[in-house]
């Protein structure tokens, strides 16, 4: 009996009721009404800035690092494995091809490893004809190797390339004549196997990074 009258009293104090306890809890939190607002919000603010923003541009400067990471891990490999590692250009595929060596031989043998690398969608192998070519040429890919149908450069043990060249990659929209900014050019040296990044824009070639 003297327990539940201390328990009763606990809640004839002002402010220490159950309402009261609750009303406190809740002011720390939101209620559902407050987060639809803010979801409201949210969806008007994204789809009044969607239509605004260039997704094709976030795709070609993404190929554009994903090819150059590629190239860098590909030179590694042939260091560190201490054998030829071939990158291939499939241009109808819009591919990066690269092949394990590992007896130095050019030709893709039984139980050597190919694996493929998409550039991504909408980016292709290409220069579009209003874009000044680079000093490699005028071709999607200027390498004259030919491994399994493909042009192609090897890298070799040492870190060197099987020749100086390069390619470039851009959109459709730019090789149907729009866009002209997003075409890239990738360029090899042939001594160092360093791959160095240009990309064309209104005042012409500038080098990425």
């Amino acid at each position: 009996m003297e327990r539940q009258s201390r328990t009763t009293s606990r809640w004839m104090f002002p402010g220490t009721g159950p309402r009261e306890a609750c009303a406190r809890r809740s002011a720390f939190g939101f209620t559902l009404v407050e987060m639809l607002i803010v979801l409201v919000v949210i969806g008007l603010v994204v789809g009044l800035a969607a239509p605004k923003i260039d997704v094709i541009k976030f795709r070609i400067q993404s190929a554009m690092q994903g090819v150059g990471m590629t190239m860098l891990a590909v030179e590694r490999q042939a260091i560190t494995q201490q054998h030829d590692v071939i990158v291939m250009f499939d241009i109808p595929n819009n591919l990066i091809r690269i092949h394990d060596d590992a007896n130095n031989n050019g030709i893709v043998d039984p139980g050597e490893r190919v694996r493929g690398m998409p550039l991504g969608e909408g980016i292709v192998y290409g220069r579009p004809s209003s874009v000044t070519p680079r000093p490699m040429g005028i071709g999607a890919v200027s390498f004259t190797k030919v491994v399994a149908g493909l042009p192609a450069v090897v890298f070799h043990r040492d870190g060197s390339a099987s020749e100086a060249g390069g390619f470039y990659l851009t959109s459709n929209r730019a090789l149907a004549g729009t866009h002209l900014d997003d075409t890239r050019s990738v360029e090899l040296e042939r001594a160092t196997g360093r791959a160095l990044w240009f990309k064309y824009g209104s005042g012409g070639w500038q080098q990425a990074f």
